[in-house]
């Protein structure tokens, strides 16, 4: 009914996943200016060029227990780097891996065809 939405800034400063979801009558939840800005520089800074550090993961994590607090069922991480340091093993919601969700859907169409 409500999902967390991670990602780059450009990702959640867009209407990509509250389009989406709103259309199927689920609310998306974006991270505050701050909390955005952070992962971003996480993603940009570090994962990109291979870098993960432990405490980074866990402000993500802090991240993600604020917006379970405020309602969210699971987490869309947006971003092909987000999986590389959580999983539903170390996220306070259950994540949703959109590179994996994007594949499997592509597999299962070209198999319907």
């Amino acid at each position: 009914k409500r999902l967390a939405v991670l990602g780059t800034q450009w990702l959640v400063d867009s209407d990509v996943y509250p389009n989406a979801l709103g259309a199927r009558g689920v609310a998306c939840v974006r991270p505050t200016e701050e909390e955005k800005q952070r992962v971003h520089a996480i993603i940009m800074n570090e994962l990109v060029p291979g870098i993960f550090k432990p405490s980074s993961t866990e402000q993500i994590c802090q991240i993600i227990a604020r917006m379970r607090a405020e309602g969210c069922n699971a987490v869309i991480l947006g971003c092909t780097e987000l999986p590389l340091v959580l999983s539903d093993e170390n996220s306070p919601l259950p994540t949703l891996d959109s590179t994996r969700l994007l594949a499997r859907a592509a597999i299962e169409r070209a198999i319907e065809e």
